[in-house]
């Protein structure tokens, strides 16, 4: 995962500066570099900590416990054993394993909210979390146990493990224990001094790696979506006027404005802006003559998804907050994943619709009667069955995004007796929008396949500038379909495309 010359862009942790697009890089190995200029804020809210502690006044998750056993003082010799307790006790998480990938987001996220300064925690105990993702030792975190109330507690606690050198990790390719990794990359284990184990858990950081490299990768769908759309339109020989700019200045909405553009675009130069086309139908079905008006409404839902998660990466989610140049210490909820959860859901949402209206495509190109070629595309229908199959992945697909868009943010359990008595499940959608955005490849794969196919058996040698392009490049790895196969191996090929995409 260590950033090659090629890609050597490297992404500065400094409390202020992160965007979307440094989730993706940092987790294609990007190389994380902590700003020296964060030393002194952090170290003065250190400092202003340690002399609140001195005054013996309560100070949440410090001197007291914690969620219902707040009110319960801790002695002062017990103070840092209270801190251990958190995270062994948080270290409650279940099911699969996140990726090294997301591990990597997951701890850079967190230092930089402690370099913000606003935690109280020791400067060491942020050179500590550098070291790891440096070393590329990586906690193991299941993907269940956060409900986003108190932040992502338990995912973020399995990642605090490996400080204390406790827990299991993912170093050079193998799964050891933390210790024995520590003492290969010959770094020394930490113990927590007070606030730290509450400072290393209270946030969104679990939530905002799942779900926010999801979000990215969901809105280039939405261009791949497009792309695709043209090569559709072709396929179909469809009627081009509906993507007229005039129609679509009028109504003024930008998400559609700019599907619009994308997909008239890929078809500059195509036959069937030719005056001789004859095509199939005056007003197209929906799902084509639309599209731009479909794909544009989720691309708005999308960036509406994008700005509140750009607005967290830089966020303070930790609870109680030290301002010492206010001589303050608040008691707050900036640790609550509501944000997030909402802004997930509103993105899966939008991503299924992608899915939906791709597979509306696909029934067209497959049935005779819409797009007056043999059936299923099938070279000798009857005795071949063409993409017929390929159409029951994607109804398959579209129905588990369906079930996956519902939202999670409705749905809150109370739970600490009650004190957390509404929580966000951010991570919950996050890991929604990880699946659909896995499903939506897949569908738009068989859409592109059965677009190129149409193409073949029109014989259309003019296709635009742009979809002749994307033609080519399937037909690079996936000849035509002039027999049946095993399909599962073209549609696996043409998801690896679109996942090059993705990674450009």
């Amino acid at each position: 995962m260590k950033a090659t010359q090629e890609n050597a862009q490297v992404v500065l942790i400094d409390g202020n500066s992160l965007k979307l697009a440094s989730l993706t890089a940092i987790a294609q190995g990007a190389k994380v570099v902590m700003s020296k200029s964060v030393m002194h804020r952090v170290r003065q809210a250190n400092r202003y900590l340690k002399a609140a502690i001195k005054k013996n006044e309560p100070i949440y998750g410090v001197n007291t416990g914690m969620g219902f056993l707040a009110n319960k003082r801790i002695h002062h010799k017990r103070l840092l054993a209270l801190q251990e307790n958190l995270i062994r006790s948080h270290s409650a998480g279940y099911g699969a394993l996140l990726s090294n990938e997301e591990v990597r987001m997951i701890m850079a996220l967190r230092l930089n909210t402690l370099v913000k300064g606003h935690s109280g925690v020791r400067y060491r105990l942020c050179e500590a979390l550098y070291a790891l993702i440096q070393e590329e030792i990586y906690p193991l975190i299941p993907e269940h146990g956060s409900v986003g109330s108190g932040g992502d507690l338990v995912p973020l606690a399995h990642m605090s493990l490996a400080l204390m050198g406790e827990g299991y990790v993912s170093y050079k390719g193998k799964i050891v224990l933390a210790k024995e990794a520590l003492e290969k990359a010959k770094l020394s284990s930490l113990r927590l001094a007070e606030k730290e184990g509450l400072a290393l858990i209270n946030g969104t950081q679990a939530s905002l790696a799942t779900g926010g490299l999801a979000l990215e990768n969901a809105l280039l769908l939405i261009d791949i979506a497009d792309h695709i759309t043209a090569l559709t339109y072709e396929a179909f020989s469809a009627n081009p006027e509906p993507l007229h700019p005039l129609i679509h200045e009028e109504r003024g909405q930008l998400g559609q404005i700019k599907s619009a553009q994308t997909i008239y675009s890929q078809l500059h130069k195509s036959y069937l802006f030719y005056a001789q086309t004859k095509h199939l139908h005056l007003q197209d079905p929906y799902s084509i003559r639309c599209a731009p008006q479909i794909h544009g409404a989720s691309r708005d839902a999308m960036m509406y998804a994008r700005g509140i998660t750009e607005l967290e990466l830089n966020a303070l989610v930790d609870n109680p907050l030290i301002f010492p140049d206010h001589h303050l210490i608040l008691n707050g909820g900036n640790f609550h994943g509501q944000p997030l959860a909402m802004a997930f859901d509103v993105a899966s949402l939008a991503l299924a619709e992608i899915g939906s209206v791709s597979q509306r495509r696909l029934e067209l190109l497959l049935n005779p009667q819409y797009s007056g070629l043999p059936p299923f595309l099938a070279k000798q229908d009857g005795l071949q069955c063409g993409l017929m199959a390929s159409q029951y992945l994607d109804t398959s697909l579209v129905n588990e995004n369906k079930l996956l868009a519902n939202p999670s943010v409705t749905d809150s359990s109370p739970g600490n007796v009650g004190i957390e008595d509404h929580v966000s499940t951010g991570m919950i959608s996050g890991r929604k929008l990880k699946r659909i955005v896995e499903n939506i490849k897949a569908i738009l794969a068989v859409e592109w396949l059965a677009g190129a196919q149409a193409i073949d058996m029109r014989k259309i040698k003019q296709l635009g500038v742009g979809t002749k392009k994307l033609y080519q490049e399937l037909r690079k790895e996936v000849p035509k379909l002039t027999k049946d196969r095993i399909l599962a191996e073209d549609i696996q090929k043409t998801v690896n495309l679109i996942n090059r995409k993705l990674a450009l």
